[in-house]
């Protein structure tokens, strides 16, 4: 593993994208369930068990994956935002760490993969493991919607930083469980993948795909 290699996937500076992706929360903020540092915890712990641990999980053989992400991905506006930020994700990490996997991933889904797909394959290239990139992909569950609140209810940075700091233990938790289920599906298949679902998510992603003004794209 490259500690170092594993910073600059995991940065939320690398141009993959995912600063114009709120993972639900402008949502959620304008339903009023995310209000305050506490509801925010909430939120990111509920995406963290479900949309991050399916997300944490796909890191096996992409095109069997992709059709995996695509049937736990019942929403096609998420469906679409995923293959967009997959789209993102793959033009930064073929610039970043040129690999055959890359290119090969890249001919198969020329309109682009899903992005927990592409993020195994990128992870690879950068020459890491199944639960460095679970650990990549749990992050990113959570990290984008504490980030989005800041901007979208004038959050205190510092509460949303402590909000993720206190979920540490549980982003452990569910990369850990992914890497042991993506190793359980090399041999039982993509069924052997969790498919937690989180139905309030995909509804409220429909909806706000059809917002005629909006801060984030999803």
């Amino acid at each position: 593993m490259s500690l170092a290699a594993l910073l600059v996937l995991a940065d939320g500076r690398f141009p993959a994208g995912g600063h114009a992706h709120s993972g639900g929360a402008e949502a959620a903020c304008k339903a009023g369930r995310v209000h305050d540092a506490a509801t925010l915890a909430d939120f990111c712990r509920g995406r963290l068990h479900t949309a991050g641990l399916t997300a944490a999980a796909l890191g096996l053989d992409p095109v069997e994956l992709d059709a995996a992400a695509d049937a736990r991905t019942p929403s096609p506006a998420l469906r679409a935002a995923a293959r967009r930020l997959g789209r993102q994700l793959m033009r930064a990490a073929r610039a970043t760490w040129p690999d055959p996997g890359l290119d090969a991933l890249a001919a198969a889904f020329p309109r682009g993969a899903h992005q927990p797909v592409v993020l195994g394959t990128a992870a690879r290239a950068a020459g890491l493991g199944a639960l460095d990139a679970a650990h990549v992909a749990a992050y990113e569950s959570v990290s984008g919607p504490a980030t989005a609140t800041v901007r979208l209810l004038g959050l205190d940075p510092f509460e949303a930083s402590g909000v993720l700091a206190r979920l540490a233990p549980e982003l452990d938790a569910v990369a850990a469980r992914a890497a042991e289920a993506a190793l359980l599906a090399r041999t039982e298949g993509t069924d052997a993948l969790p498919a937690p679902s989180s139905p309030l998510l995909e509804i409220a992603a429909q909806v706000h795909a059809d917002w005629p003004v909006r801060l984030f794209a999803s």
